[in-house]
């Protein structure tokens, strides 16, 4: 298959479960721009939901800035790109070395669903008249949320960068979060990925079969986001545009 079939193909595909905007769902770019710093702005595209970028920026601040202090530290070149595949990339272990060092940890979830059912039945009194008596039964589904990780956990705060993996990822990492989120274990979630505008860089690498369209990028995140599959979790989704790239053209 040449180059520029696979490129109307992967378009074709791309087009069914993608997205350009976060839509009536995502919180206004102004309101963005009014939490994020000027220069991740000028590198990351930034979007949030469900008030993410508030959530994130004051009532944890430690943690947003060390987030943010980690996304200037990250260096993205044109030897990283041409090799760079899943989480064994140069990527997630760079972020790994800015982050853990500050506390942030690889997190799964277990919880165990105490289930309680209550109801009434006719009964009598020690003096024989008529009632109604409470009843109540419980049982226990043990490992009820079972093996749902996030790479980045810190206080209430959930990172996790997805390079170049299988788009159904980003619905492993969501209903992760959401799970976090439901269970009261975080507020926020962050989500790194690369933008749409990598491809030029792609395609004049010669790469755009190696960074197909059902792959980890943002349009396929921004599609997930817009249909609520991060449930009630609040979600900062970030991409990683051209300007990251460090090495002249």
């Amino acid at each position: 298959m040449s180059e520029e079939t696979f490129e109307s193909e992967a378009s074709e595909a791309a087009e069914l479960d993608t997205a350009d905007v976060p839509g009536d769902v995502g919180d206004p770019a102004e309101f963005v721009a009014r939490y994020i710093p000027v220069d991740i702005l000028a590198k990351y595209e930034v979007y949030s939901y469900r008030n993410a970028a508030l959530i994130l920026s004051e009532a944890h601040p430690a943690e947003f800035s060390e987030l943010m202090d980690a996304l200037r530290g990250f260096k993205l070149t044109r030897e990283i790109i041409a090799t760079a595949g899943g989480n064994e990339s140069q990527i997630p272990k760079t972020f790994s070395s800015l982050l853990r060092p500050h506390g942030w940890h690889e997190t799964t979830i277990q919880a165990d669903l105490l289930v309680k059912l209550l109801w009434r039945e006719a009964g009598l009194t020690p003096k024989g008249k008529a009632t109604s008596v409470k009843m109540t039964r419980e049982l226990t589904k043990a490992r009820f949320l079972d093996g749902h990780k996030v790479d980045y956990v810190k206080g209430r705060v959930a990172f996790d960068l997805e390079w170049n993996s299988k788009d159904q990822t980003f619905d492993r990492d969501l209903y992760a979060m959401s799970a976090f989120s439901q269970c009261g274990v975080i507020d926020v979630g962050v989500l790194l990925t690369r933008s749409a505008e990598l491809n030029a860089v792609f395609k004049e690498m010669g790469l755009m079969a190696k960074y197909g369209a059902s792959t980890t990028w943002m349009g396929k995140l921004l599609y997930r986001l817009n249909a609520g599959r991060n449930g009630s979790c609040p979600v900062l989704a970030i991409g990683i545009k051209p300007e990251c790239i460090e090495e002249a053209v």
